[in-house]
């Protein structure tokens, strides 16, 4: 049995909200092959997108007005969420409605509903299983629905956090950019003699303690092949984690200031206004920042606002 964690103030979602169908959604039997033809103002399941190994649900969310080859945000959910969930629990669609770009909600095939982030197929590029059904519906959406192929963005909470490190080191060519919300390093929970989406102890725990060089190594290992430029990060983490030990923030700083070449120690460290008090930013150069939340467990709250800032869409 793969073992799973429940978290955050997710948890105290109501039960109905996490096994909802669609609200007020349009089910389809295939992927719309424009945007026109995605109703809009509402979450939509579609099929037949490309390569899904997993059979990974997908969802997407189109807003009444779409902004000129729009950017598409793909929106992530932790374990015991799924897309609905995350949907509801979110305002990345909502705020589509000011910004014009379109938002895929992938749905976890898996019991207990975290991603498959441990497989030797997840973690490298076009090697299968969830990482490779989430790409292939946004390369779908990129070839149909006039979707800019430089700004696509993941980001996700917990295990949706994981999902996303998965999804910038192994699909650089892809993400230009990817937040992560109290997830790891990309490759921490890598198991590959263990069942897809298993837990992994070690780094769940902040045991997993490798050098920037090492843990930059696991990402040019996902696509040996790969020389262009890396999607641009930020990571969050909170100081009371119990679940995704706060540990596995300072390893993801070490694997992405040695990818972009920057110092460990930031350029600039700032409590935003936007923040709570004890809420740290810290800087590393133009494509990477870390917040470190005081006192905060499993998970940060969502920022959705100050994401899109990040990415360029707000």
């Amino acid at each position: 049995m793969v073992f799973f964690k429940t978290l955050s103030f997710y948890a105290l979602l109501p039960l109905v909200t996490l096994v909802a169908a669609v609200p007020n959604g349009t089910p389809s039997s295939s992927a719309p092959e424009s945007v026109t033809s995605i109703p809009a103002s509402t979450l939509t399941q579609i099929t037949d997108f490309g390569t899904n190994p997993n059979d990974v649900g997908m969802y997407v969310y189109r807003p009444a007005t779409v902004a000129d080859n729009p950017p598409l945000v793909v929106a992530l959910h932790y374990c015991t969420g799924t897309a609905q969930a995350y949907y509801e629990g979110s305002t990345f669609a909502q705020l589509s409605e000011t910004y014009g770009y379109i938002v895929l909600f992938p749905s976890s095939p898996h019991e207990g509903t975290c991603w498959d982030v441990s497989s030797n197929e997840t973690l490298t590029h076009d090697g299968g299983s969830d990482s490779l059904g989430i790409v292939s519906a946004v390369r779908y959406a990129i070839d149909n629905w006039g979707v800019d192929s430089l700004r696509v963005y993941a980001l996700g909470t917990s295990s949706g956090a994981m999902m996303t490190s998965v999804l910038a080191g192994a699909y650089p060519d892809v993400f230009s950019a990817g937040i992560v919300d109290s997830g790891v390093a990309y490759g921490c929970f890598a198991l590959p003699d263990e069942p897809e989406d298993s837990w992994n102890s070690e780094c769940a725990e902040g045991e997993l303690i490798l050098t920037g060089e090492e843990w930059a190594e696991r990402v040019y290992s996902a696509y040996p092949d790969y020389s262009g430029a890396r999607p641009k990060m930020q990571v969050w983490h909170g100081t009371a984690d119990t679940t995704i030990y706060p540990q596995n923030f300072y390893e993801e700083i070490k694997q992405w200031t040695t990818v972009f070449g920057y110092s460990e120690t930031p350029i600039s460290n700032v409590s935003e206004s936007y923040l709570p008090s004890g809420y740290s930013n810290s800087t590393y150069g133009a494509n990477f920042q870390a917040i470190l939340a005081q006192g905060v467990g499993h998970t940060v709250p969502l920022y959705e606002q100050q994401y899109l800032e990040f990415l360029g869409i707000a």
